[in-house]
């Protein structure tokens, strides 16, 4: 069980990574690059022997991935362009913003102190992703990234609580996680939802490619 766990913390950080570095492979949608990001979270060493997740990791780990989301959330708030990117990243500021507060609340009710494991690599991949967006400028090419990120990022983060689901310890932080499934399930839904109607435009690290590619052949939302 800990050990599918860690490969479930990795591939959220793996997916993260991927959205930021894309450079223009439009074949490459979120379900093969969590693929492969599943692939490679276990061969990774961490993922090997991995030490035993207690509730204190879980609620960590899920601490760092809704604070990662209501960020990015924001940024869409603003940064999108496209109506349903701007209405999802709203969206995904009031629901994992909300996630985050029962989850905070749970632990000091329980006395328990948040403990990231020793493999954790969420907290980088997230800052990394939240750096790209913020570099690019707006456009077809930036509401394309975002949402290919939240595509591969939900659905890492919904493998992340069915599994936690069954690690828990605490009734109530299980019964937490449970409430949560459906919720993170939709987000994923929609997401795709929005990634389907969206163009093809190329996701690009840093502003001035982005803004040219959305130019040249991006869909305007």
């Amino acid at each position: 069980m800990s050990m599918r766990l860690a490969r479930s913390i990795a591939v959220i950080g793996t997916c993260a990574l991927w959205a930021a570095c894309a450079k223009g492979d439009n074949k490459t949608d979120s379900t093969a690059a969590a693929d492969s990001a599943s692939k490679a979270a276990g061969g990774a060493p961490a993922a090997n022997n991995p030490a035993p997740l207690n509730d204190a990791n879980i609620a960590a780990l899920l601490d760092e991935a809704n604070a990662g989301d209501s960020a990015n959330g924001n940024l869409a708030s603003t940064k999108g362009t496209n109506a349903q990117v701007k209405d999802f990243g709203r969206m995904m500021m009031r629901d994992h913003h909300a996630l985050r507060k029962q989850g905070q609340d749970l632990v000091k009710k329980l006395n328990v102190t948040p403990t990231p494991p020793a493999n954790d690599t969420l907290p980088t991949a997230a800052k990394r992703m939240s750096d790209s967006l913020t570099a690019q400028t707006k456009g077809a090419a930036w509401d394309k990234a975002y949402i290919d990120n939240e595509v591969a990022v939900h659905q890492s983060v919904l493998s992340l609580l069915q599994t936690a689901q069954g690690a828990a310890q605490d009734t109530s932080l299980k019964a937490l996680i449970t409430k949560a499934i459906p919720n993170i399930q939709a987000h994923l839904t929609k997401a795709q939802d929005i990634q389907g109607k969206l163009g093809n435009a190329t996701p690009a690290a840093g502003g001035g490619a982005a803004d040219t590619t959305a130019k040249k052949g991006g869909k305007k939302g």
